[in-house]
């Protein structure tokens, strides 16, 4: 997949000083490799970091940046950071990148595998120097087979240019990097399920405290960042923390640049470096050039399957974790996707929460048997076959499944965007109820899981 524009977006040149995780992309789409990528300025941040830089300065940087994790849960980076213990004494730590890629309607991560790896593996670099860390893991979406070959590829160039293995630079520090590509469940995008997944376990989310930057891989210190997050790291480095904030439109509380998204019936459906704070209009209209003729916007997710449904009026919310949260939901992933007026929105949240219902990992009752039965309700529904009190039942499990009720964050997820279009989108799911059926008291209905 390679960065499309539409309309004014034609005019918008991608440039070191603009797009900092972007720029350094092939016009072809091809990869770039450490010749290339070294004549783009690449790893001078790193050289930077290691000559000129305490350790502590460079995780200090991050933090003054305002860099915070782009997977979709938004936690700052240079906090996360923080966290990792500072006693000298102990020499085995950990750091692991998540590139376990599941959410649907997501593929930015993928893009900087395959044509950036270099920048992922700078990115680690650096970070693993702030975090005297020896060894770094890439866990890698198992179908991402593209991007599993050319990290490998990088990993070697990187070796072979000394940036890689002993001795860094003549600085006397060790850091071992490592492609490791998962068996492809969603719950590893959680990272202490990555965290058991890498060490061979099933793939469950830990109990927290203690927490991964004190016990993580095999009980040693470890820090989990995602790949966009990673590959903020050497821009911030080698240009400053008041040049990143710049990026960010006024308004935001988010500082830098987001690789955001439209798939859907869109015109141009594609991937962009924009600046936090850009609206969802700009994003929808201005890039994504609107919807194909024929097709009518009726609702859109701003962040993957994983975010709350809003309606058209509200495509002039900021693109930002607080600015998306003023209209209902949550920033995610920044890739969003277009639902047209042909779409029933029964059929569309039946088929999201198989997916999640078929993602959980079992571990906690609510999720474990809450999705089957929200799937099993919404199929009667999609059907015809609903009863009276279905929809109440389903507003239930949103409750039952909500935020705080649930072993890690797989299941709040999953029922937000149904929470989402009952709110909106509640005739639809009345015009599956059968005119004959009994009321049935809510959360009463017998449903068999599993059958």
């Amino acid at each position: 997949m390679t960065l499309t524009s539409f309309g004014p977006a034609n005019r918008i040149k991608r440039s070191a000083e603009t797009h900092p995780l972007t720029w350094r992309l092939r016009d072809d789409g091809e990869a770039v490799w450490l010749d290339e990528y070294q004549a783009k300025n690449g790893y001078a941040a790193a050289r930077k970091a290691f000559a000129d830089m305490a350790q502590d300065d460079i995780v200090q940087t991050v933090k003054d940046a305002g860099l915070k994790g782009r997977g979709g849960a938004g936690f700052p980076t240079g906090v996360k950071w923080g966290l990792m213990p500072k006693d000298e004494s102990i020499n085995i730590r950990y750091l692991l990148c998540n590139a376990d890629e599941m959410e649907p309607n997501t593929w930015k991560d993928r893009m900087l595998m395959e044509q950036l790896p270099h920048l992922l593996i700078e990115g680690m670099l650096i970070s693993a120097r702030a975090l005297k860390t020896y060894r770094g893991y890439i866990f890698l979406r198992g179908e991402y087979t593209t991007a599993a070959k050319h990290l490998n590829r990088a990993v070697e160039e990187a070796k072979a240019a000394g940036l890689l293995g002993k001795n860094i630079l003549g600085s006397g520090f060790d850091f071992e990097l490592f492609v490791h590509t998962g068996a492809g469940r969603y719950i590893c995008g959680e990272e202490t399920a990555l965290i058991n997944s890498l060490e061979g376990r099933r793939a469950n989310p830990r109990s927290k405290p203690p927490f991964p930057a004190a016990v993580g891989v095999w009980g040693k210190p470890t820090c989990v960042n995602n790949v966009e997050t990673l590959c903020n790291v050497p821009a911030i480095i080698a240009d400053g923390v008041d040049w990143y904030k710049s990026l960010a439109r006024e308004g935001s509380e988010d500082m830098g640049t987001k690789l955001m998204g439209f798939s859907g019936k869109v015109m141009n459906p594609g991937l962009w470096e924009l600046p936090f704070g850009v609206t969802g209009r700009e994003l929808f209209e201005d890039y994504a050039g609107g919807m194909r003729d024929g097709f009518k916007l009726k609702c859109w997710q701003p962040g993957g399957a994983g975010t709350g449904f809003l309606l058209p009026e509200h495509l002039d919310a900021q693109m930002y974790a607080g600015g998306i949260a003023k209209v209902g939901t949550r920033m995610g992933t920044g890739l969003a996707m277009a639902v047209d007026d042909s779409v029933n929105m029964v059929s569309l949240l039946r088929n999201m929460e198989e997916f999640f219902s078929r993602e959980s990992c079992g571990f906690c009752t609510p999720c474990r048997d809450g999705l089957p039965w929200s799937v099993k309700l919404l199929r009667a529904i999609e059907n015809g076959e609903g009863q009276a009190g279905d929809i109440e039942t389903l507003l239930g499990l949103v409750g039952f499944l909500g935020p705080g009720k649930t072993f890690c964050a797989h299941a709040p997820g999953a029922v937000e965007p149904l929470g989402s279009a009952i709110k909106y989108f509640r005739s639809e799911f009345e015009a599956g109820i059968a005119p004959t059926s009994a009321a049935v008291p809510p959360l009463a209905r017998p449903i068999v899981v599993g059958a």
